[in-house]
């Protein structure tokens, strides 16, 4: 790491020491059990996990980034594929996906390869899963079924993966320093959704998609939208941006956030679950942490790798 990735991660490990101690005062003047006190309580823990697993990862350096990831992509798969029904013919296609397209993919970024990791999936594999699927001769809702797997490599493998492709982008004046790429986007993405929750619950009142997601409101979007977008503008200092470039990227990132969610939250009821697992306490699964990150990831890589390499 260098100083400005440890001084950004100072800087979160300060404000969740502070939230850490709001929220043990919160649970003391309580007095007793709260539900929405422990929520909030686990949610914090949880942040503390991943922010220490993240940065052992940078610690270790960008083959471990993209091991990190590659773990993510899998555990966020599996969710993906616990959810959607599944047929014995279907076990080639699955297997396919998890123990040779998802490796694959990751290793292809690790060698630094653009020109094939940006289409494998969504042109090779997308080619590819249907005919393995077409081999087991089960015509029963193959159309579903076969899409159900390329949707999942798609949000869960592909669209993921572009996080630690960051690392593979050369940018005139900036070696070295890719890891912060990482952290800006996470770090913005994600502060966007906790803002949006916070500004919904303080003022949120009219639900701007009461179908999809019943939590969010306008206020709550609006309200953390802008204040994850003036945060990213802020950090512009560990990014090749000026302050008004980082200001634009931060908006389009945190709407395409905004967006994914709701777009995974459709998936979600359309299965008739709240959560997409249980393995992050206070988060849900992977994928609910993740959901947002998964459509701004691929936008913010191919528009950073256009404009500034």
């Amino acid at each position: 790491m260098d100083r400005h990735t440890l001084l950004l991660f100072a800087g979160i490990g300060a404000l969740l020491l502070l939230a850490s101690l709001i929220g043990f005062l919160l649970k003391r003047r309580a007095g007793g059990p709260s539900p929405t006190i422990d929520n909030l309580n686990a949610r914090i823990a949880a942040w503390w996990v991943m922010v220490l697993v993240i940065g052992g990862a940078f610690l270790l350096g960008h083959g471990a980034v993209i091991l990190l990831f590659a773990l993510v992509s899998f555990y966020a798969l599996r969710e993906f594929m616990t959810l959607t029904p599944t047929r014995q013919s279907d076990y080639w296609p699955l297997v396919a996906a998890f123990y040779v397209v998802l490796p694959a993919q990751y290793l292809l970024i690790g060698y630094g390869w653009y020109g094939l990791f940006s289409i494998f999936i969504p042109v090779y594999v997308f080619l590819l899963l249907p005919i393995l699927a077409s081999l087991g001769g089960d015509t029963t809702r193959f159309l579903e079924r076969a899409s159900k797997v390329q949707w999942g490599l798609m949000i869960a493998v592909f669209c993921i993966s572009h996080v630690p492709a960051l690392l593979t982008l050369q940018i005139a004046g900036y070696e070295g320093r890719n890891l912060l790429l990482i952290a800006w986007l996470v770090l913005v993405v994600q502060l966007s959704d906790v803002l949006q929750y916070v500004c919904g619950k303080l003022a949120g009142k009219r639900k701007i998609a009461p179908l999809l997601s019943p939590s969010k409101t306008v206020e709550g979007f609006i309200g953390g939208v802008a204040l994850a977008t003036l945060v990213g503008a802020l950090l512009w200092w560990i990014t090749p941006f000026s302050f008004g470039q980082a200001l634009g990227l931060a908006l389009v990132v945190n709407l395409l956030g905004f967006f994914g969610g709701l777009v995974m939250s459709a998936i979600k009821r359309d299965r008739g679950v709240k959560d997409w697992g249980h393995m992050i306490e206070g988060h849900g699964g992977m994928l609910d942490r993740l959901d947002s990150v998964c459509f701004a990831a691929p936008i913010f890589f191919h528009l950073v790798r256009y404009y500034w390499t």
